[in-house]
Order: structure tokens, then sequence, then C-alpha cells
């Protein structure tokens, strides 16, 4: 609408403007003799009527009429649905358990079960060989002195240990040959008086002694005799 407005103005100030200069280079032409002249410039009468046309006025077109009945469209109305029709029943086939005449009588044995499925096993791996049972200890007899076979006579008691009161056990340790000898003793146990314990030393280093063993086979060991001297 502005632009329009703007427009319209300026043609009528286009118009003013050409009929004032025309009023004008007429007075002048008067004025300098120049009418002749003037009337030789003839106006076309169309660009004159166009320029003193008055302008149009602007039409506003007009809303569009809102549309009849007829005019408006008819919704689609919805299709009522078919009646479809119940399925109809069907015969069923019931199975006549009444046995036929010609069939065979008699008890009729079931399938045979199916075999067993083998399963391959694999053998266990054998288990590693135990280790050798350790020998067995060998059996080993001490010697001893206290056969009576061996007939050892009891150790003297010194004379001089008796009226002072010496009395006491000695322990002496005595290595027996296989012979039954002894080869070797030294004291393991002292009585606390030497007169005691060197009389032990050498009455057992006298006697007599059933050699020891080992798995039934003599041989020579070391061996503890027991001395014991009580004043009575």
């Amino acid at each position: 609408m502005l632009a329009t407005t703007s427009t319209g103005t300026q043609r009528r100030l286009l118009i003013v403007a050409a009929v004032l200069g025309l009023h004008v280079a007429g007075l002048w032409a008067l004025q300098s003799g120049l009418l002749r002249r003037a009337a030789e410039l003839v106006i076309p009468v169309q660009i004159l009527a166009d320029l003193i046309e008055a302008p149009q006025p602007e039409i506003t077109p007009l809303p569009p009429a809102p549309p009849t009945e007829q005019a408006r469209p008819t919704k689609p109305k919805p299709t009522q649905p078919k009646p479809v029709a119940a399925p109809v029943p069907q015969p069923v086939a019931i199975a006549d358990t009444t046995p036929a005449p010609d069939a065979p009588t008699g008890v009729t044995a079931p399938d045979p079960a199916p075999p067993a499925l083998l399963v391959a096993v694999s053998a266990p791996a054998p288990a590693p060989p135990a280790p050798p049972a350790p020998p067995a200890p060998p059996r080993i007899e001490l010697p001893s002195s206290n056969a009576d076979y061996l007939n050892n006579p009891r150790p003297p008691y010194p004379a001089l240990s008796k009226r002072l009161g010496e009395q006491g056990k000695v322990v002496v340790r005595v290595f027996i040959e296989a012979n039954g000898t002894a080869s070797q003793a030294e004291i393991r146990s002292s009585s606390g008086y030497e007169r005691l314990d060197q009389t032990a030393l050498q009455t057992v280093l006298k006697w007599r002694y059933t050699p020891g063993k080992r798995n039934g086979v003599a041989e020579g060991m070391w061996f503890n005799v027991p001395i014991s001297f009580v004043l009575e």
C-alpha cells in the first residue's frame, strides 16, 4: 500500500511540474517572439492526456465468498462391513473301537526296545607304579651276660671301699665280639668312686657273653653292662 501511494504522488507531481513548465515556456515565447517556433512544437494529445489524466483509485480485491453447500466437498460415507457367514461345522470322524471280523485275536507284543547305545569310554591311564617299600629294619638281638651257662662271677667288692662305706652303680660300655668275648670297655656312667669303677671295668672284660645278632647272624657290637655295689 505504501509503495502504491508513493508512486501516485510522484505521478501527480510530474503532471503539475509539466503544466507549470508549459505555461512558463508559453509566456516566455510570447515575450521573445518565438510563438511561431513554439507552434511547431506540437505535443501529442495522447501524451498530454496521459499527463493530465487523473490517477485511478486503487481497487482492493474483495475476499472470496464462502463456498456454498453445493460447492462444499462431501465426506465419503463409511462403508458398512459385510457380514461374514459363520463357518459351517464339518463332520468329525470318530474312531470305531470295534475290531473288524477278520482282525487277528490275541495279545499284541510290544515293539522290541531299541538296542542300548554303547558309549566308548577310554580306559583310565595306568597309575604310576608305587615306589618300592623301604626295606624292613634289620632284626637286632643285643648281647647278653646273664645266661646261666656263662657262669660269670660277681665283681669283687674292694675291701677298702667296704671300710670307707663306698657304694654305687657303674655302667660299663663293652664291645662284644662275634665269638662272645669283650675286646674293649669304657666307663659310661660312674659310681662316684674310682675303686668301684675300675673294679667293674676289669670284671666285665673277663666275662663271657652271648654275642649280638643282626637278622640271626652274630656280629660284634657295643653293649652296656650295669654293675651295682651295695653294702650288706
